[in-house]
């Protein structure tokens, strides 16, 4: 199983920053310390290009983010200050879940340590989402002739309003999003299968939802899936909401990945939001799926 991991492409922020940034090398460091796989396989990206960004996202909006040419309204929607390092790390996100998607379809599965960038919408970004790493990597396997249907399972606990944005229309992209009803996006855009829930849902429900949805999800058994396994699900998150416990959220990801493997569906997990309130809590969980995704690997 190969990982893709681009942490090292640091950006700046201010002094007391909510978002937790050091979250993605503390991952990549738990990844190591476990051997979870060979150190070569654990791969530094390429960059996603301005050419595969527009399959995506809206030419001029493209132009801006990696210009410098954001306002300071659509900064403050982002929740992030612009930076050149900033541009460069989110097309170095990008080009993680791109990669990640070419060696899913040659060896059945394969994870990006970060990724999920689901609220940014074709023509701007939100909630610290920037580019849509999944939008933009489906459509470039597609163009390249090499997936025509694809399938986005969203398990972040908030709803994938952006993905939703970027693939109306477009029946080749089925997005379904499970999610937390109350919370961020407050104002959502509908995709192909939505299932909100109530605040405080534990695993019992959750885990009820999500198989009805996954059986609509993957009725067109579609060429590449795209898992999004927030840890943001968890019981103490401080932006979640849910409920969830550790154990749940493992049982979540071998329902997911038990799913596709069944139909020989190959999958791209990526780690999308994770905002525990004990950093150290939210990295164990991620690498709970990332072992897990190592341990399944071998069925496809």
């Amino acid at each position: 199983m190969k990982i893709f991991c681009y942490d090292q492409y640091t950006y700046p922020l201010p002094d007391g920053h909510r978002f937790p940034a050091s979250k993605y090398q503390l991952l990549r460091q738990a990844v190591e310390a476990a051997a979870v796989v060979p150190p070569q396989n654990l791969i530094n990206p390429v960059p996603a290009t301005f050419e595969q960004l527009r399959l995506a996202h809206d030419p001029d909006y493209i132009e801006r983010v990696l210009t410098g040419g954001l306002s300071a309204a659509e900064q403050r929607q982002i929740g992030l200050p612009w930076s050149a390092a900033l541009a460069q790390r989110v097309q170095y996100s990008v080009g993680a879940t791109i990669g990640a998607s070419r060696a899913a379809l040659k060896e059945g599965l394969s994870v990006s340590l970060g990724g999920g960038t689901h609220h940014a919408r074709r023509a701007e970004g939100q909630g610290y989402c920037l580019f849509n790493d999944t939008a933009v990597a489906a459509r470039v396997l597609q163009a390249e002739g090499l997936v025509s249907q694809a399938v986005v399972i969203d398990c972040d606990v908030h709803q994938g309003n952006g993905t939703a944005d970027i693939t109306q229309d477009d029946p080749t992209i089925f997005t379904f999003s499970i999610h937390g009803q109350n919370n961020f996006p407050f104002r959502k855009i509908p995709g192909d299968l939505d299932i909100g829930l109530p605040d405080g849902t534990g695993d019992d429900d959750y885990l009820a939802a999500l198989q009805e949805g996954l059986v609509q999800a993957l009725v067109r058994q579609p060429g590449l899936a795209y898992f999004l396994a927030g840890a943001d699900v968890h019981k103490n998150d401080r932006l979640g909401r849910l409920a969830l416990t550790k154990a749940g959220i493992a049982a979540r990801d071998q329902l997911v990945l038990q799913a596709c493997q069944a139909r020989g569906i190959p999958v791209v997990v990526t780690m999308a939001g994770g905002y525990g309130r004990d950093i150290h809590q939210t990295v164990a969980i991620q690498l709970q799926t990332v072992q897990l995704c190592q341990a399944l690997s071998e069925l496809w």
